[in-house]
């Protein structure tokens, strides 16, 4: 999908879910409701800032960042926003989405640590060859979950507090990430 395409169908995906649980707000039609409205949060609030809009302008061969999510993924909606941000900087970056429960081969051939974690982008040029990976979540925000389970905190109070996190980083470590991946290439 493109990503309009992506975001009509994360629509669709929460109003169908909304529908189907007659108005009330079970696990799912929550997680729906609430990533897009993340989504939509930091695609109006969001702008890339003057280093990455320079390392992404510096691309002068055609990219293709094919990215694997799904509309309920919490650090999709976290993540997704910044990353066509950032891509639509520079006009050479072409953004697919897959799905990854449509995409298991994919997902499979994209492992993070032997899970199917995403959102995971991974880049090619024209040639198909791997530029880059990136993905599930910042590397800060990896650390911060892993020591969360490590402390035994799971469920709601590990989501609260690894949104918080990604609420207060504003993209910034993304950014970062992005500025680093983009320069070695």
């Amino acid at each position: 999908m493109t990503p309009d395409e992506y975001r009509r169908f994360m629509q669709v995906e929460s109003d169908k879910a909304l529908e189907s649980a007659g108005g009330a707000q079970d696990d799912h039609t929550q997680y729906l409701s609430l990533n897009l409205t993340r989504t939509k949060r930091i695609e109006k609030t969001y702008s890339p800032s003057s280093r990455i809009q320079t390392a992404v302008r510096a691309v002068r061969e055609t990219q293709f960042w094919m990215v694997l999510t799904e509309p309920w993924c919490g650090d999709s909606a976290q993540n997704l926003p910044y990353i066509l941000k950032i891509a639509g900087c520079n006009p050479l970056i072409d953004v697919r989405i897959l799905l990854r429960d449509q995409n298991p081969d994919i997902i499979d051939a994209y492992l993070t640590d032997g899970t199917r974690g995403i959102p995971r982008l991974v880049a090619f040029d024209l040639q198909g060859r791997e530029l880059f990976r990136w993905g599930p979540r910042p590397k800060p925000a990896a650390e911060l979950f892993r020591r969360l389970k490590d402390d035994g905190i799971a469920g709601p109070d590990l989501r609260e507090q690894l949104h918080n996190w990604y609420a207060k980083n504003r993209g910034k470590a993304v950014e970062e990430e992005f500025v680093e991946l983009l320069a070695v290439l």
